[in-house]
């Protein structure tokens, strides 16, 4: 017993062994919920301000690239985006914007519109240099 008193016995305590991995699973989580957040609040992104569009039978969907200017004609005035502009600044700022070579418009003019004001409107577009001008609709129901 003597001599158990006196010794003592070195005990060594290990460290558990390094994983060389890093766990992604909480990182591709994150990714996902954004990835759904950015799905649906994407479409929900206007460039203009919003008008009622005549319908037309038959026409032609594209796709919104972010190349096209949106030009929007309603009662109040004409856009440029999301601008409001009259007259003189208008031209100016469609010229500004179609300096772009072959970059297209899209124009969005309200149904309750006479001709008129939306040819006075496309008039200064094609004065500015329009190549393309394309005028928007939505489908006829039934």
């Amino acid at each position: 017993m003597a001599r158990s008193r006196g010794l003592r016995t070195k005990r060594t305590v290990q460290a558990a062994p390094v994983k060389n991995e890093i766990n992604v699973t909480p990182l591709v989580d994150v990714v996902l919920v954004l990835l759904i957040i950015f799905m649906v609040v994407t479409p929900m992104l206007h460039r203009s301000p919003p008008v009622e569009l005549p319908e037309t039978a038959h026409h032609e969907k594209k796709q919104d690239t972010g190349e096209q200017l949106i030009v929007t004609i309603r009662a109040d005035g004409a856009y440029v985006e999301t601008d409001r502009l009259e007259g003189e600044a208008l031209k100016g700022r469609l010229r500004q914007e179609l300096q772009k070579a072959g970059r297209p418009v899209h124009v969005k003019a309200d149904r309750s519109l006479r001709y008129g004001d939306v040819r006075k409107i496309l008039e200064d577009l094609h004065e500015s240099g329009a190549p393309q001008i394309g005028i928007g609709t939505n489908d006829q129901k039934g």
